[in-house]
């Protein structure tokens, strides 16, 4: 009963999120961007939630705690420093600034402006519509095995009542909606995991007899060397590296974490954003990745053979009470829904501002183009619950490479690109085409040939890591052999950052 009440006022609150900001839903600007006015704490949370859902939470945590043990908390750490802080650091301001001044509010519309090249805006849209369906139908099978263990119901039924939920706060509130309800979910997530390695470990009799018990544990199949899964880097360092490239510095070039600094409204937005950003993803990754390295104490009542790592984490709560039960539920839920709102959201804003507009339909004002983001947010959603049952009935069962494929993909053919976009005049529309097609031949041919591969390259984790550093190399070499790009255009794209503006003098002295 307990469980049942706190999801339906979980719902409730969700829906209410949803119907209050339609005031600031009534245009594209306001839909999509918030009207670029979205203070810290809300960026930084709708940043760090369309991070971390149950592909992280169940998926990731429960595959590579059991691998590589208590070391998999590099993951969360790579998350919080690499994929946070210095994607911040890095990204954000300029972001900021030179999306403003392009008028771009997708990260297509930011390469066809940047570069003034139409086809380059209708090559990355179609890339993010292809690659981000799969990402968006990993989310619903780690939700599912929590549901079935806490409520013992359909696995449809899970998917059913997570995208109607959705549907609803998205479409009628739009961006300001998902930011709050972001928000709320952040919070949820940040007191949940917390509660629930309590609870974990101290049903194994607290964290010094957890680690004791961590250290005994043997798997001459993995590793012949005594206590290597309480050790500081596991049995397996080099495949755990390209575990926290994939997962951190993979945000860089995905567009559902890019565009979060699109919308951030003034200076010490950034920095505060920063900071908090970075205590979230420390707390709620270096969390999961942490509970998820003691999996391999519930050994006696998994088998990994038969479920796979998914069942992992869910075997683990599943000795909870029904109230610590019920907030995994919610976490988990919370996760997902932020991330998958997120998702939708650019897809279909994506396909509407990228492709159909200018492109389908040649005059598009405003209202229908608003119209056409709200009709896209419920058919990429169905779409998504389709695949997530077609997935879940066939042989893919593992979140983890669902995700790394697509990750893979989308961060390999975007992050040198845009990057390099923001900090140099040299790159050239060639790289970036070279790269595009690069990233997703090479990832998609893992999908279809991975046997064809080098050994460190068969798994998508591996694969998309490499794909991604290889993508660092590809942009600026052939950008140094290839038509240099029109001196007008990158003068102007450059123009923003000489802009002169008026501070106070706590951000900068006087003459």
């Amino acid at each position: 009963m307990l469980k049942v009440l706190l999801l339906v006022i979980y719902f409730a609150v969700l829906i209410g999120i949803g119907f209050y900001c339609r005031k600031n839903a009534t245009d594209v600007n306001g839909f999509v961007l918030g009207g670029r006015n979205v203070g810290p704490w809300l960026t930084a949370f709708a940043y760090g939630t369309s991070y971390f859902s149950a592909v992280v939470f169940v998926g990731y945590a429960g595959q590579f705690g059991w691998k590589f043990g208590i070391a998999a908390a590099w993951a969360g750490i790579g998350n919080a420093i690499i994929g946070s802080l210095l994607a911040w650091v890095i990204l954000g301001r300029r972001t900021r600034i030179m999306s403003q001044h392009l008028n771009s509010a997708t990260m297509p519309q930011f390469f066809g402006e940047r570069f003034g090249s139409k086809p380059l805006k209708i090559g990355a849209s179609v890339i993010i519509f292809i690659f981000l369906i799969p990402y968006t139908a990993s989310l619903y099978n780690g939700l599912s095995r929590l549901f079935g263990m806490a409520f013992d119901i359909d696995y449809s039924v899970c998917i059913i009542l997570m995208a109607v939920l959705t549907a609803i706060y998205v479409i009628a509130g739009g961006y300001m909606a998902t930011a709050i309800s972001d928000f709320v979910q952040g919070i949820i997530m940040l007191f949940g995991i917390v509660a629930i390695i309590a609870a974990v470990l101290s049903s194994k009799g607290g964290f010094m007899a957890a680690m004791d018990g961590l250290a005994r544990v043997t798997d001459e199949t993995v590793s012949t060397t005594p206590g290597v899964f309480s050790s500081m880097f596991g049995p397996d360092p080099l495949n755990l590296f390209f575990v926290v490239i994939l997962t951190s510095l993979g945000t860089w070039g995905l567009p559902q974490m890019v565009t979060k600094f699109y919308a951030i409204n003034n200076e010490g937005s950034i920095k505060k954003g920063t900071i908090i950003s970075t205590i979230f993803a420390l707390v709620v990754a270096g969390g999961c990745y942490f509970l998820g390295g003691f999996g391999r104490l519930f050994s006696d009542q998994i088998d990994i053979a038969a479920n796979g790592y998914d069942s992992v984490v869910p075997t683990m709560l599943s000795g909870l009470g029904d109230g610590l039960i019920a907030l995994a539920v919610i976490l988990v839920l919370s996760a997902s829904m932020s991330t998958l709102s997120s998702l939708v959201m650019t897809s279909s804003s994506t396909l509407t501002i990228d492709l159909i507009k200018d492109n389908v339909v040649k005059k598009m004002s405003d209202k229908s183009q608003l119209l056409c983001i709200r009709v896209l947010v419920v058919v990429f959603i169905i779409i998504s619950s389709v695949l997530a049952m077609i997935q879940y009935k066939s042989n893919v069962t593992f979140i983890a490479q669902l995700m790394g494929v697509s990750w893979g993909a989308l961060a390999g053919a975007f992050l040198a690109p845009f990057m390099y976009s923001l900090y140099s005049k040299k790159i050239t529309k060639a790289s970036c085409w070279v790269c595009f097609i690069f990233s997703c031949v090479v990832m998609t041919a893992n999908i279809f040939f991975k046997s064809s591969f080098p050994a460190i390259m068969q798994s998508p984790i591996n694969c998309g890591a490499i794909v991604m550093m290889v993508g660092l190399v590809i942009v600026p070499v052939v950008s140094l052999f290839t038509p240099k790009p029109d001196k007008k255009l990158v003068d102007n794209a450059f123009a923003c950052y000489d802009k002169e503006t008026t501070v106070s003098q706590k951000t900068a002295l006087g003459k």
